[in-house]
């Protein structure tokens, strides 16, 4: 059976003594129980706040990702294009009886100036974003932004940069290929042959 307590005045007083007849580990477990509840409600907060940003960060990177893209889509376009043009007109000159030369080599002087816009079109997307190219022949040597590929002889002009009081050994003589920074981080080294 269930016994019905009326709260009188009488009651409340008892109660309160109760609550103030507490031991100190009572006290303590209760402060405890309550501490450790609030740093529970804490924790779940900050990893809430994690996944949020660590979602976000990756929506920012996709959204960064895709504005790239979407620069290098029309370079792409244009590649399709100027392929597809001699294709297109290696078909024509193959279902042709006589091919005329002055024609053929108008038609690859065409493709030639294309495929040079592209490229400058590409490289103004890269300079858009920061990217340079790194500077090679004629230079010093420098591993920070160069990686050697060999050595050969000094041409004659880096002989005469020699007796001028520069030195003869670790001009950068030829580039086997390009290398590219974005403000001092190097993206890609230059490969680089060097004078002995």
């Amino acid at each position: 059976q269930k016994q019905i307590v009326i709260m009188t005045e009488e009651n409340i007083d008892k109660n309160e003594e109760k609550k103030l007849e507490l031991s100190p580990l009572e006290i303590a477990e209760a402060e405890a129980a309550e501490f450790k509840s609030s740093w529970q409600r804490a924790l779940a907060d900050y990893q809430n706040l994690k996944k949020e940003t660590m979602a976000r960060r990756a929506e920012w990177a996709q959204m960064s990702e895709q504005q790239i893209l979407e620069e290098f889509i029309p370079v792409y376009d244009n590649f399709k294009t100027a392929f597809n043009a001699v294709n297109n007109a290696d078909a024509s000159s193959d279902t042709a009886d006589t091919t005329d030369v002055n024609e053929i080599e108008k038609r690859w002087k065409n493709w030639s100036v294309g495929i040079e816009y592209i490229m400058k079109q590409f490289g103004e997307v890269l300079k858009s974003h920061g990217v340079e190219e790194i500077v090679t022949v004629g230079e010093m040597f420098d591993p920070t932004f160069h990686e050697s590929a060999g050595s050969a002889s000094a041409p004659a002009d880096a002989k005469a940069m020699a007796d001028e009081g520069s030195p003869k050994s670790g001009i950068i003589v030829r580039e086997v290929s390009g290398g590219y920074k974005m403000g001092k981080r190097v993206l890609k080294p230059a490969r680089v042959i060097i004078s002995k």
